[in-house]
C-alpha cells in the first residue's frame, strides 16, 4: 500500500492566481457565494498564498484595488476569494500579487484565466 504524506513548509508565496471569467451559477453556489446574476458581478478570484495569515493583507489591498467583494478569507489554510465584474477582479488580483512581490518580498506566480 502506497501512503502519501503531505507537508506544509510555509514560504513567502502565492502558489495559485486565477480568475475564472463567467463562471456557471451553480459554481456561486457550490462555493456558498451569492450568485453572480447581475451584470456586474461576472467572475470569481482566487489566491492560494503562504503564510495564511497574508491572505487577510491580501483581502484588505483587493477591496482597496478595485470594486471586489469579499467572497472567503481563510487566514488558517491561505485561501481569499473574491468577486467582481471580470475588470474588478483582475486588476485585485493583480494589485495583491504586485503589492507581495515588490513590498514583502514575496514570490509569486503568473496570474491564470478560464
Amino acid at each position: 500500500m502506497e501512503r502519501i504524506v503531505q507537508e506544509l513548509v510555509p514560504g513567502k508565496e502565492i502558489t495559485i492566481a486565477h480568475l475564472i471569467a463567467g463562471p456557471e451559477r451553480s459554481l456561486y453556489e457550490k462555493l456558498g457565494l451569492a450568485p453572480g446574476n447581475d451584470a456586474g458581478k461576472t467572475a470569481i478570484g482566487i489566491l492560494t498564498i503562504s503564510p495564511g495569515e497574508t491572505a487577510v493583507i491580501a483581502a484588505d489591498i483587493a477591496i482597496k484595488a478595485a470594486g471586489v467583494e469579499l467572497g472567503f478569507v481563510d487566514r488558517m489554510n491561505g485561501t481569499l476569494i473574491v468577486t467582481g465584474s471580470i475588470a474588478d477582479v483582475e486588476a485585485a488580483v493583480r494589485s495583491v500579487l504586485e503589492y507581495v512581490r515588490d513590498k514583502m518580498g514575496f514570490s509569486v506566480c503568473e496570474m491564470t484565466r478560464t
